[in-house]
């Protein structure tokens, strides 16, 4: 299934029920669209506001040196150390050399059109748009590259949650002396999410960095601005799923149990290799099932589907399927797909010449195309045969399980002969480059989708996660839009309840469901956010610094960590900021009555109102309920 699900079979079931399921659609949805598209009433106030509040001077060009990095990860892991690396260079006033992102100069024979940087980012404007709080160069002066050729430059490898005083201390000396000191960044970041109260500027430079000055190149820019556009062709809205389906965190949490065959051993090699390397502390075989209760494990496509299902996504609703990796293939896809058909992703909005001029020219290389080991001749049977001396002769072993043909074609293909995984081919170290344009682009779409959905974020790793650096996105640019934040510890313990009725459950349930996803959609699901994400990845929450309200409103909800609000404690806007935005609430307030059904819903309560309020409950229900409720 996972061979043969081909990217035409895809685009020929997503493109065409795009053009024809909304044909008749007239665009009166009435209180369904309202609850499953509208924003979020509590959190319309919080505007975007990062620049500094206080005295911020501009660098100096005679400055602490020069700092270079290596950058190495997926997307979001180089996102945020890119991030932080800026951050650092402001506080030790040095000179920033654009990073080198380890996955494009590793790879093989990739675009010669783009450097390290520019084959994921927009140089320029990365250099431009910081220009008032760092200097950023291409590259070190000759002397010092010479000096670094020879390795005598001091380089440093910190931890993802090196703390200010780390560089100060450690760092900054070394970095007066030589001139020149070299990062290398493997854990997705190089300095501690939370900072102390009198940092708040260096928490506003990461929102400067990573929402405005970290700007993809124009040709990623473009594409996904046109992916956008053709999943709004039908004048509806659309909601954006990451699966979160990794093989490295799903290794990490031992979560093997929930797949099957052939992807449960490669993620348990996986496993053995992070206890040898000592990033896992546990043993390897775990009960996944119990992690999964926990809350450790990923929510699966299927389960996603049925907690749609519950909020009242109809089966037409257009759900587009981010991010450059979903381990399991189009197998674990297969339920969600059978409740949403407008399942669509970037191969299926997006032609083949498309995506190749996003890539650039390359130089060809041989597939890796799995090949068994030559057959051996009858001569050869018998020399063998012949050299192993005399034994007694055992019965011979039970047949081993048929091993299918499907099963040594892909990447995976290794398992099934060999006991080691081989170093990756260079067809393997090209598609990681890769990895990062199909990242990019999914994450522009998951940023403008009506609503976003994660299969699997603050997973305790400490790792940086793709879903989290879109929710953190979604919050700094336009916090009410529709960003659920479920409680996966509380998702396994009603799916346990309904386990035996998943697809028919009762209406109680339904309403359980609804009721937590709707929490976590407003103040409970950001404080909550703000406990699990913020304290190791800054941008997943960055409240209350890079943010305002336009309006004194008071917050009932307020969190306190280490004395430090996490959230409820936003400055006020600027005036400009708040004229503009009361004008965009009254805007909002003259437009909703225009749908009768939202008139219906703010009358007041009478006898024909609730004859009305009844019906409209009975069309909001599931379009499969359990007669028997």
């Amino acid at each position: 299934m996972t061979k043969l699900s081909s990217m035409d079979l895809v685009q020929y079931t997503a493109m065409t029920a795009l053009s024809q399921d909304f044909v008749m659609v007239v665009g009166s949805q009435g209180v369904r669209t309202k609850r499953l598209w509208g924003p979020v009433k509590s959190l319309e106030s919080l505007k975007p506001y990062p620049n500094p509040r206080s005295t911020y001077p501009v660098p100096n060009q005679k400055n602490n040196g020069f700092i270079y990095a290596k950058v190495s990860g997926g997307f979001e892991k180089i996102r945020s150390s890119i991030c932080d690396l800026v951050t650092i260079s402001r506080l030790l006033n040095a000179t920033l050399v654009i990073p080198e992102i380890q996955e494009t100069t590793k790879s093989k024979g990739i675009s010669y059109k783009f450097n390290s940087f520019s084959y994921l980012y927009d140089e320029e404007q990365f250099i431009a748009s910081l220009k008032n709080d760092v200097i950023i160069v291409k590259s070190l002066p000759e002397d010092l590259k010479a000096v670094r050729k020879r390795n005598e430059l001091p380089t440093f490898k910190p931890k993802s949650s090196a703390s200010p005083n780390f560089y100060i201390k450690e760092v900054f000396p070394k970095l007066k002396k030589a001139k020149a000191i070299g990062l290398i960044l493997t854990d997705g970041g190089c300095l501690q999410s939370i900072l102390p109260p009198s940092m708040s500027e260096l928490q506003r430079l990461r929102c400067r960095v990573g929402f405005h000055a970290l700007q993809f190149r124009p040709e990623i820019q473009i594409l996904g601005r046109r992916m956008v556009e053709r999943l709004r062709t039908s004048g509806q809205p659309f909601l954006a799923y990451h699966p979160g389906l990794v093989r490295d965190t799903l290794a990490y949490h031992g979560c093997a149990e929930l797949f099957q065959d052939v992807h449960t051993e490669l993620i348990q090699y996986r496993r053995a290799q992070m206890i040898k390397q000592g990033i896992i502390k546990e043993e390897l075989s775990v009960d996944s099932h119990l992690h999964r209760e926990n809350g450790s494990c990923p929510l699966m496509p299927e389960e996603v589907g049925l907690l749609l299902r519950a909020m009242g996504y109809p089966p037409k609703t257009i759900i587009y399927l981010a991010g450059s990796e979903t381990f399991g293939g189009q197998r674990v896809l297969i339920p969600l797909r059978a409740m949403f058909a407008n399942l669509v992703d970037r191969t299926s909005l997006c032609t083949k010449a498309e995506l190749s001029d996003l890539v650039g020219p390359e130089t060809p290389l041989p597939l890796n195309i799995f090949q068994l080991p030559p057959a051996k001749s009858k001569k050869q049977l018998e020399e063998e045969w012949n050299r192993a001396g005399p034994r007694p002769r055992p019965l011979p072993p039970p047949p081993d399980r048929p091993i299918y043909q499907h099963e040594k074609e892909g990447w995976y293909g290794w398992i099934t002969e060999n006991d080691s995984e081989p170093y990756p081919l260079p067809m393997d170290l090209r598609m990681k480059a890769h990895r990062l344009l199909w990242d990019a682009l999914d994450y522009v779409v998951s940023v403008e989708a009506d609503a976003f959905f994660p299969g699997f974020n603050n997973d305790g790793s400490g790792w940086p996660d793709f879903s989290n650096l879109v929710i953190g996105h979604r919050l700094y640019e336009t916090a009410s839009t529709r960003t659920y934040r479920p409680d996966r510890k509380v998702i396994a313990s009603l799916f346990n309840i309904s386990h035996d009725d998943m697809y028919h459950p009762k209406h109680s349930w339904t309403l359980s469901v609804r009721e937590h996803l709707n929490k976590s959609l407003s103040e409970e699901g950001l404080i909550r956010q703000s406990q699990l994400s913020k304290p190791r990845l800054f941008l997943s929450h960055p409240l209350p610094e890079c943010s305002c309200r336009i309006s004194p409103v008071k917050v009932t909800n307020e969190l306190k960590f280490d004395d430090r609000f996490l959230y409820g404690d936003e400055d006020e806007c600027p005036k400009w900021m708040q004229s503009d935005g009361a004008e965009g609430v009254k805007i909002n307030d003259t437009e909703l009555p225009e749908d009768d059904t939202d008139v219906i819903e703010q009358q007041p309560e009478s006898d024909e109102g609730s004859n009305k309020d009844t019906l409209t409950a009975l069309l909001d229900q599931d379009d499969e309920w359990d007669p028997n409720d």
